[in-house]
């Protein structure tokens, strides 16, 4: 094997960093890569699956590096066995060695199996006494590294584990090239007479290793600000969820107690319609239901209504077929048609309708209105921001601020009101009709 002259090496160095940063990008793309990569347990068939996509376009490398000259940047087995040992494990660096080592042992490189294998040993074992958090910050900047490492034991001497990891990976790399000095035609890494050129080869490695390392990172990191936002949706909705339960419970009581004494057998039915309904809110419910569903268990709720109210209550439905398996916000209705019938009907003396309409929209979305033709609401008070009405309090707030909660953007909430005849609240919402009891576990 000819000696690489210095002018190769130093552009071979360069064109590592960019085939490292190239590689690491590329695999961060993949949706399948991320999701193996930051598995915190995986099965053996996962660890296969994650080996594969990392060694598989580099073990590429190796072989385009024996076949094409002066194309030494392609080859990056070495970084890799060591990314691999401190990312997955020993048997996972052991094995990927191996896979690196196969083109080069095919052209006679003999010594590129074993060195593999103890690289990924030492790496493994560097990680394994390390925290998952000190690999995961290892950063490709070597300079700031040793700076920030130099100024916190100036004031109190530490052990660093990135540092020793920054100190493991150039001693590899400096041990492995003087290896390749010995063994040109048995073994391949850059070496160099310049002690400069040599101390660059060595301090190369330690970046090749880091971009991937910092790349991934921050995919981590963001999945982990997702998972955060996730968990802090689903304490919010359930709060919200949790909010609305007693307060229906405890208008629905308010209206059993008024007919204990003067319609002991509508009283009674309305326990009756009440129990239906508590079994439902006992059951653990869903995020999503489809729309049907949620008619199903507004039909309880309006008919104990129907019974206090009597003939001067009327209810109208205007729904749609092909909304009914539209999967909607669960407990969305009741507070509307609550607020129709307490705010709207109530204290107008001869009552009056409430009228439930569904259907799509011309853009493919699902249009709710919940309209009354009662006392209205005053047009002086400004709507805008704040759904309910005076005195309505929690239920449509809670309505509203679900719907900003799902959708975002994406949902819309309307009042239209006249004072004398009514109002209509519209939701627009966007339609989801597969996969609701996943998409409901998953908020």
């Amino acid at each position: 094997m000819k000696p690489v002259s210095t002018s190769l090496i130093l552009i071979t160095l360069l064109v590592e960093l960019g085939v490292a940063a190239a590689f690491s990008s590329s695999l961060s793309r993949s949706s399948a890569f991320k999701r193996l990569l930051l598995l915190s347990h995986r099965t053996g068939k996962q660890s296969v699956a994650l080996l594969a996509m990392i060694v598989t376009p580099l073990a590429l490398g190796v072989w385009i590096r024996t076949r094409v000259p002066n194309f030494l940047a392609a080859d990056i087995s070495f970084d890799a066995t060591i990314l691999v040992g401190v990312l997955v494990g020993p048997l996972a660096a052991m094995g990927a060695g191996a896979v690196l080592a196969l083109p080069a042992v095919l052209h006679g490189e003999f010594w590129a199996l074993p060195v593999n294998l103890a690289v990924a040993a030492v790496a493994a074992a560097v990680a394994r006494v390390s925290d998952v958090e000190d690999v995961w910050s290892f950063s490709p900047l070597i300079d700031l590294s040793i700076y920030r490492w130099v100024t916190r034991n100036l004031k109190r001497p530490q052990f660093d584990r990135q540092i020793l990891l920054l100190v493991l990976i150039t001693a590899l790399q400096f041990a492995t090239s003087q290896l390749s000095r010995l063994y040109p035609r048995r073994f391949f890494q850059l070496h160099s007479n310049s002690w400069l050129v040599e101390l660059a080869i060595c301090l190369c490695a330690p970046v090749v290793v880091g971009i991937p390392l910092k790349i991934w990172n921050q995919i981590r990191i963001a999945q982990k600000l997702e998972e955060q936002a996730r968990l802090l949706l689903e304490a919010r909705l359930d709060a919200l969820q949790r909010q609305i339960n007693p307060h229906f419970l405890f208008n629905t009581l308010n209206s059993i107690t008024s007919l204990i004494r003067s319609k002991p057998e509508l009283a009674r039915e309305m326990i009756i319609k009440l129990a239906n309904i508590l079994r439902i809110l006992l059951k653990e419910r869903e995020a999503f239901v489809p729309f049907a569903e949620e008619l199903s268990f507004t039909d309880d709720y309006l008919d104990i209504e129907v019974i206090r109210f009597g003939e001067k209550l009327h209810v109208v439905k205007e729904i749609a077929p092909d909304t009914l398996n539209v999967v909607v916000p669960s407990m969305l209705l009741q507070p509307l048609l609550e607020n129709s019938i307490k705010h709207g009907l109530e204290p107008r003396i001869s009552g009056g309708t409430v009228t439930l309409r569904s259907r799509l929209t011309p853009e493919g979305r699902l249009l709710i209105e919940v309209e009354d033709d009662g006392v209205g609401m005053d047009s002086s008070r400004p709507v805008a921001g704040n759904l309910a009405r005076p005195g309505t309090g929690i239920g449509m707030k809670n309505v509203r601020e679900r719907m900003e909660v799902l959708y975002g953007e994406a949902g819309e909430v309307e009042i239209e009101s006249r004072p004398g005849r009514g109002t209509k609240v519209t939701l627009v919402m966007p339609v989801m009709d597969e996969g609701w009891e996943r998409l409901g576990r998953a908020v």
